[in-house]
């Protein structure tokens, strides 16, 4: 990745007013673009949180454009918090305006509320071709999330949390994965919580080797 990569403060057209984003720009020549969504609005979540941050860093180190914004009613982002159903047509807003400005194939990826919202705008989005689910919330914030709509999606995916992950424990996450349609892969990192606390590089590291594995980019990643 190029030392002279460059950050773009945008504000995305959403469905109820502006969303506010950052762009990391990618290589001249880039293979991929990327979006990555952050967790609950309510509970502190923004685009600049530390896993989301990392998640970003690994992508952007192939080269690939990387879009973050903030969910309605975070930050700038104008609006109200609704409950995960707008905040889906936010994430399409995202994906729309990756799809203007490149005209790529996209990479979702997304942290906890922002997986579990971001995975289903994004798997029926024919440009999303893989995805990566950072700290997947099973039973989270006092709500139970469902995934059926993972049975059928064929793309290819990225399961990554703790094995203390308070949000999704071991087994409830196991019994998840056996649902959910290949090509998957689970990678369960030791001994940290929902937030990877003191274990972010080995989540970056994770996502670095995913994408070498099953995404092959060109551009390798520099640390």
């Amino acid at each position: 990745m190029s030392q002279d990569a460059k950050i773009r403060s945008l504000r995305l057209d959403g469905a109820v007013g502006r969303l506010e984003a950052l762009l990391n720009t990618g290589s001249a020549q880039p293979e991929y673009a990327a979006v990555v969504c952050h967790p609950h609005p309510l509970f502190g979540g923004t685009m600049h949180n530390k896993v989301v941050f990392h998640a970003m860093k690994a992508l952007n180190g192939f080269g690939f454009p990387v879009l973050r914004f903030n969910f309605r009613g975070v930050g700038t982002s104008v609006g109200e918090h609704d409950q995960g159903r707008g905040e889906s047509d936010d994430v399409r807003t995202a994906l729309d305006w990756l799809k203007q400005e490149f005209g790529l194939p996209i990479i979702f990826a997304g942290f906890s509320f922002g997986a579990a919202i971001g995975l289903r705008a994004a798997c029926p989005d024919d440009a999303v071709q893989a995805l990566i689910s950072l700290g997947t919330p099973v039973l989270a914030e006092g709500r139970a999330y469902r995934y059926d709509y993972l049975r059928t999606c064929a793309k290819p995916k990225l399961f990554l949390s703790s094995d203390h992950d308070e949000h999704a424990p071991k087994e409830r996450l196991e019994k998840l994965m056996s649902d959910v349609a290949e090509p998957r892969q689970l990678v369960l990192i030791e001994g940290g919580d929902h937030f990877f606390a003191g274990h972010l590089l080995e989540m970056r590291a994770a996502i670095e080797q995913w994408i070498r594995d099953v995404i092959k980019p060109r551009e390798a990643v520099t640390l």
